[in-house]
């Protein structure tokens, strides 16, 4: 048993010596033209040198294809989002800044104002921003002013809402 063991043995290590090696590399086939007549250094330069260079081969354009069908929207219960967006504060001809309630400031880079309209509706605003009929001009940290547009021959007034502190 033991020359039996040792001739598997044997066997198994000339396996994976013989897998090991792999196959010897083949040789790169020769071009028989160049290998028969080497040319000089100095010939193959000039050759170059009179040879017409060829122009650069230019991609064609693409050609336009058949035109796409027209797309279409189909909201299923969502706003198109290629529509312009309403702006519903100004919009809101009856929505009176005097009705409206500061909820609380935003402190970040800029302050900005959270208001209330009475129908239970919150606003962001920053400076700049139209409420109904009102502007925007300050925001401090417990208040935000607004310039009301007064109506037809009267002047512009300005409301100052105040954050109500619980």
């Amino acid at each position: 048993m033991s020359f039996r063991r040792w001739a598997l043995g044997a066997l198994a290590v000339g396996w994976l010596a013989a897998g090991c090696g792999g196959a010897p590399p083949v040789p790169a086939p020769v071009n028989k033209l160049v290998a028969a007549a080497p040319a000089a250094p100095a010939a193959t330069a000039a050759a170059a040198q009179e040879k017409p260079a060829t122009p650069a081969v230019m991609p064609r354009a693409a050609e336009p294809g058949p035109p796409l069908p027209p797309l279409t929207y189909e909201p299923r219960g969502r706003r198109d989002p290629f529509a312009p967006v309403p702006v519903a504060v100004e919009a809101k001809s009856g929505l009176d800044v005097a009705t409206t309630k500061l909820v609380g400031i935003i402190q970040g880079q800029q302050l900005l104002a959270l208001v209330e309209a009475p129908d239970g509706l919150g606003y962001i605003l920053k400076p700049g921003d139209v409420l109904g009929n009102g502007r925007i001009t300050d925001i401090t940290a417990n208040s935000v002013t607004f310039a009301v547009a007064g109506r037809a021959g009267q002047r512009e007034t300005s409301l100052t809402l105040r954050l109500v502190k619980e």
